[in-house]
């Protein structure tokens, strides 16, 4: 019988998510959080005054007007005796001052990557001429926003813990539990700067499904983001605990191109380069403390690291650098699984490809030496160990699925066989 979970003490680990005031100087444990400070009636945002804002509203959501339309009443309304001054001069300015209102959601940006590289002196493939457009929305703000979310009390972490049972044995539940929190803690921990810190693990994932696009018929995959701190059933329940950050290019080519090496690598490289200047935003506050806002109302200095990276089997090889049909976790051969093998580390990897050729690295080590994982940008980010288990592909599909569909299909077969080879002859039967 499971009772309340002892959470051990973490001086050891230091990164105590200790309270703090809004410019990082510790506070007292039982002191009461800042107030809360109330927006001014009075304050209109970019609209300055009531009538501006109603005004915009009127028109853009309520009239729907055409920008011909709003010039002609902005023309009138300016024109009146007893209208005076029109609240915005034409239709530019309204527009203006509506893309510039603060949405409570994160705005999105974006950015285009093109090849670099060498190039054949003539007939050039299109694709080398391309500029991949990548969309996303600043990492940084999305977490700030999710470790504030008053919705999070009492269902968040603040440091890293180990759980035990009644009878002293180890559970695991939410991710501050594990052991990876704990010794990332440790890392950070021998900064003395971040010391009474709070560490925010990010947590990654990506699902290449191609989404259509009603203006110019793009394809994008969509990368989501979440930090390790709120607990899983936050997570599971879709509160607000994991946002879309970005969508991605899918490069694409003539079909004579599409098997080309240099095609190929390029594709793995953009994806690398899209995602370092996605998350470039939070690597600042990997060795530096950021004062944050919490769900309790508390400020809390926190440090971010690159946490597990969610995704199915290729898009593991994707993001690892690694061959199809290796391991990302470790280097045991696609020919015997079942020996295992030595953990695969970015040290090991940076090895590999400074010693061995690219065939010999690539055969014997599964290891594609003209990929550079994105998280070699970051501090201790390490891929290979970051790969969360693909449960759906290759444990349920794989396992359970594909195996033991086709053993059951020919389990029919199976069984004759078996009946034939264990039956035993009748008495008349034997010589």
């Amino acid at each position: 019988m499971l009772v309340d979970s002892t959470h051990l003490p973490i001086s050891l680990v230091r990164c105590t998510g200790q309270k703090c005031d809004s410019n990082g100087q510790p506070i007292q444990p039982n002191s009461p959080p800042p107030p809360v400070s109330e927006k001014d009636p009075d304050d209109w945002g970019p609209y300055g005054n009531q009538l501006r804002f109603e005004t915009a509203e009127f028109i853009f959501q309520e009239a729907e007007m055409s920008a011909s339309k709003i010039d002609k009443l902005l023309y009138l309304w300016g024109g009146s005796s007893n209208g005076g001054q029109p609240p915005f001069s034409d239709h530019n300015e309204l527009y203006e001052t509506i893309d510039a209102t603060k949405l409570g959601d994160v705005r999105w940006d974006t950015f285009g990557l093109r090849y670099s590289g060498e190039r054949p002196t003539d007939n050039v493939p299109p694709w080398m001429d391309e500029v991949y457009e990548y969309w996303f929305r600043d990492p940084s703000t999305l977490v700030e926003n999710m470790f504030s979310n008053t919705e999070f009390d009492g269902e968040i972490d603040y440091a890293p813990y180990r759980d035990f049972t009644a009878d002293d044995k180890r559970r695991y539940q939410n991710f501050m539990s594990g052991d990876w929190a704990w010794s990332q803690a440790d890392i950070i921990a021998q900064d003395p700067s971040t010391h009474g810190s709070t560490f925010v693990p990010i947590i990654l994932g990506s699902d290449k499904t191609t989404v259509s696009v009603a203006t110019g018929q793009n394809d994008y995959w969509p990368v989501y983001i979440s930090i390790g701190n709120i607990h899983n059933n936050v997570r599971r329940a879709h509160r607000n605990g994991v946002e879309l950050l970005a969508f991605l290019a899918i490069p694409k080519a003539a079909k004579k191109y599409t098997d080309d090496p240099t095609f190929r690598r390029f594709k793995k490289q953009l994806f690398h380069a899209a995602m370092s200047r996605i998350l470039s935003p939070l690597k600042s506050g990997m060795t530096v403390p950021r004062v944050m806002k919490c769900p309790d109302g508390h400020f809390r200095r926190a440090i971010f690291g690159i946490g597990p990276y969610i995704a199915d089997y290729p898009e593991q090889v994707l993001v690892s650098g690694i061959v199809q049909n290796w391991c990302g976790r470790c280097v045991a051969s696609p020919d015997n699984l079942d020996a295992g093998g030595p953990p695969r580390t970015a040290q090991l990897m940076r090895a590999l490809i400074e010693e061995l050729q690219a065939g010999t690295a690539w055969d014997e080590w599964g290891v594609d030496v003209n990929v550079v994982p994105f998280t070699e940008d970051f501090p201790r980010a390490d891929i290979c160990q970051l790969l969360a288990p693909d449960i759906l592909h290759q444990l349920v599909k794989g396992g359970f699925k594909d195996h033991l569909v086709e053993w059951v299909a020919g389990a029919k077969e199976r069984m004759m066989d078996i009946d034939r080879r264990t039956a035993i002859p009748r008495a008349a039967e034997i010589p």
